[in-house]
């Protein structure tokens, strides 16, 4: 299907949608990422808009993950991989299953399936052989450290996958989902703003050549184009961080509701799994910076990213209060208005802007020890050094804000 006809098709099946619990989300296959190794992205809108990051043992395997905070045991994980290169993300489905069935297993899956497979014939199975009804209206993206990257669109009752592969399937060698299923009833399809939004950006990024972990993680969770009308909110760019001018901010990739995001970078094939990463925001990314996390030997993750005392992670909760200024207009419908100048403005003093070159310097930082540890060909102390940077460094930049 070509864009022009995709664009008339989805315009045809817009269903405006009031739920908060959506995503938008990518599966990269090896051959269509700058490198050499496959992703899987997902932009996290929930309810729950305090996020952790947790690392636990599974049935047979460990895992690191996104969690709710609060969740410590967990109960659920919303995205992460695991010692054998197997990750994982979902997006709400709304055409799947019929109205009022139930649907409350999607993150409870994830943990498990982290938790159980290496492959994705081994998530397949896990599929086929647990009881029906499945419990879950949900795309899940998977890959494996074999070159696996597929999108099982995974209903009550059985499941349809997509293999990012197969170039019938996915020429591009991506494929992208929102809150419908291909497969499912087109009348009932939801995130079809976002949809064409993340099309647009995914088409440009091949273009450019810039289909790239970091590129990815710190670009689509800060897209602010709409998919629909087309309006770049950073157009018409405020003067001063004074400026109060209020502007629409409904069905953009990112969102009021956006508490987490995540893009996993999986192995080239050559490659022992252990190298699977982590980019993640485990709060609003408009607010916050990212992450790589990497499970090691000694079981470490940066502390800002982790859970406290109280169930919360620092970075998360320094995310929302900066996101208090983005939303100042509180009754109503003030999460659907955004001030733009608190954001970015010309005189460069928006919360985006002085948290960009922080982040990059992370990202910098992450890379050369990263590159380091795969030249040598086993996780070494030198990701403890990082993550022991990256909280100091961290915690000293976001005082300032």
């Amino acid at each position: 299907m070509n864009m022009k006809h995709l664009i008339t098709f989805i315009l045809a099946t817009i269903v405006s949608s009031a739920s908060a619990l959506a995503c938008t989300s990518v599966i990269i296959t090896s051959k269509a990422s700058k490198d050499g190794r496959p992703m899987i992205f997902k932009n996290r809108d929930t309810g729950f808009l305090s996020n952790i990051c947790i690392e636990r043992q599974g049935t047979l395997y460990r895992y690191v993950g996104i969690a709710n905070a609060r969740d410590t045991i967990p109960q659920e994980i919303w995205g992460g991989h695991n010692e054998k290169g197997f990750a994982i993300i979902n997006t709400a489905d709304y055409n799947l299953n019929e109205k009022n069935e139930k649907e409350e297993l999607e993150g409870e899956i994830m943990r498990i399936a982290l938790g159980e497979c290496a492959t994705l014939a081994d998530f397949e199975k896990f599929l086929d052989q647990r009881e029906r009804p499945l419990c879950v209206n949900t795309n899940y993206g998977v890959i494996d450290a074999h070159g696996g990257c597929a999108y099982y669109e995974v209903g009550n009752n059985g499941y349809v996958k997509y293999d990012a592969n197969d170039p019938s399937v996915a020429p591009e060698g991506y494929l992208l989902r929102t809150n419908y299923g291909f497969s499912g009833d087109q009348t009932k399809n939801q995130g079809c703003e976002r949809y064409l939004a993340i099309a647009e950006f995914m088409k440009k990024a091949q273009k450019d050549d810039n289909i790239d972990a970091t590129y990815l993680i710190t670009h689509i969770p800060r897209y602010v184009t709409h998919g629909l009308t087309h309006i770049n909110l950073l157009d018409n760019m405020p003067e001063t961080e004074k400026d109060t001018t209020m502007m629409p901010f409904r069905d953009y990739i990112p969102r009021h509701s956006t508490a987490s995001c995540l893009l996993v970078q999986g192995v080239r094939t050559n490659e022992p799994a252990a190298f699977t990463t982590s980019w993640l925001y485990v709060g609003y990314p408009l607010t916050t910076v990212c992450m790589p996390v990497i499970l090691n030997p000694g079981n470490r993750l940066p502390q800002t990213f982790i859970s406290r005392e109280d169930g919360t992670a620092w970075m998360a909760e320094k995310g929302l209060e900066l996101k208090k200024r983005l939303f100042p207009y509180t009754v109503s419908n003030g999460k659907d208005y955004i001030n733009v100048a608190q954001l970015y403005n010309k005189c460069g003093t928006g919360i985006q802007q002085k948290l960009q070159p922080v982040e990059a310097k992370i990202i910098r930082k992450a890379l050369d020890t990263i590159n380091d540890m795969r030249k040598k060909g086993k996780i070494t102390p030198t990701l403890y050094d990082f993550y022991d940077w990256a909280d100091n460094y961290i915690r000293q930049h976001f005082s300032t804000l």
